[in-house]
């Protein structure tokens, strides 16, 4: 029988020839990219240290091609000897790769626009060059004993034929893998699905996807393409990216986890953690309905639902807080019932006769709707001894 929280898709191929996914975070280079976001060196060492520590397979550091501090910190990121990869993005000119090579990485990810309107808009080049252009560079690259992810920016809007001989031109010059860059975020994980497919089965190497959120598929879309064959994901934390930003690490990597079946080798229990410290470092609030790493993620107020959970988990959460090391949170507001309300007083020691439970549920709901807001643990205590429910 189906188990309907899987896909019937056969796991060996959608996990690749490693046996599981591999996982590129770009929070340091494409995250700070985010408009009005900066992080400090101290900022970017912790970062990349918590995702170290989190298991990433891969950390994109920077582009040392600015010189100067970002030079520096992508140097002192290497010499941290974390257990990780470090790459650095580079466009496709030697000077970018020295400069990596001059920081110490040990990979690099060099990018050419592919879409006729970078071209023809940006570049005033022919398609000719780009393909001279990316041999070049990754010979260079490889003849420097860099591991090479070629990159296609504004993938999704290249014609596929394209695509394949951009790919296959670097992979002749010893190219490890190859970048599907969605930059507008227009691929959906139908057209996803497809083209990764076609791309596998022109050129035989291993597909990396980089998906932005405009549309708000970016992660739908990664899936798609993981269920294609590729098996790499140039993500960042808490989806921070340009515009409406990247796909985010937490949510597809436990959906890939939850969902699918898919034994990850990271540690999710420092998901939390880490995505609080990126969004401070950012200078942004985590907002309380982020997926997974949210304060609301775990946040039960209904009353038929807190009933549920209390009764059984399951009931409202595909998996515990604690595996993302998030917290569960029943909160007391108009939509509470008996149950959560009871639980809550019996967690500050106090215990309510049934006979009480109506009249204190009312005043509950009246003090939420007059507060426009949940009331406080502090809030629900006067409220009950108010009413005289005392022990």
């Amino acid at each position: 029988m189906l188990n309907p929280t899987t896909f019937e898709l056969p796991l060996p191929s959608y996990l690749g020839a490693q046996g599981h996914l591999r996982f590129d975070d770009t929070t340091l280079r494409d995250g700070e990219q985010t408009a009005h976001v900066v992080f400090s060196s101290g900022e970017k060492i912790q970062i990349a240290k918590m995702l170290d520590a989190a298991g990433f397979d891969q950390i994109e550091a920077g582009t040392p091609i600015m010189g100067g501090e970002e030079q520096a910190l992508i140097s002192q990121i290497v010499k941290l000897d974390l257990n990780c990869s470090i790459i650095t993005w580079n466009r496709a000119r030697i000077q970018d790769i020295q400069a990596s090579l001059n920081c110490g990485v040990d990979a690099v990810a060099i990018s050419l626009p592919t879409s006729d309107v970078h071209l023809q808009a940006k570049l005033g080049r022919d398609q000719a060059w780009i393909l001279e252009t990316i041999k070049q560079t990754t010979a260079f690259a490889k003849q420097a004993g860099l591991y090479v992810s070629v990159s296609a920016e504004d993938a999704s809007r290249t014609s596929l034929d394209f695509l394949v001989e951009y790919a296959l031109a670097a992979k002749g010059e010893g190219a490890d893998r190859f970048r599907f860059c969605d930059t507008l975020g227009l691929m959906d994980p139908l057209r996803m699905y497809s083209c990764v497919r076609t791309l596998i089965q022109a050129t035989d190497m291993e597909i990396e996807l980089h998906t932005h959120n405009d549309f708000g598929m970016a992660e739908a879309s990664m899936l798609a393409g993981f269920h294609a064959g590729a098996t790499w994901a140039n993500t960042t934390i808490c989806g921070l990216g340009e515009r409406a930003g990247n796909a985010a690490s937490e949510p597809l990597m436990m959906a890939l986890q939850e969902l699918e079946g898919v034994e990850l080798l990271q540690d999710t229990t420092k998901f939390t953690a880490l995505a609080q410290y990126v969004a401070a470092a950012a200078s942004r609030s985590l907002a309380p309905d982020r997926p997974i790493v949210g304060s609301n993620a775990f946040a039960h107020e209904s009353g038929v639902h807190v009933d549920g959970l209390l009764k059984e988990s399951r009931t409202y959460e595909q998996f515990a807080p604690e595996l993302v090391g998030n917290n569960r949170h029943i909160v007391i507001g108009k939509h509470s019932g008996k149950h959560a309300i009871a639980m809550k007083l019996q967690l500050m020691g106090h215990q309510i006769d049934r006979s009480h439970q109506d009249r204190l549920l009312q005043a509950v709901r009246a003090q939420a709707i007059r507060q426009k807001r949940a009331l406080t643990s502090q809030e629900l205590e006067d409220l009950y001894l108010k009413l005289g429910n005392r022990d």
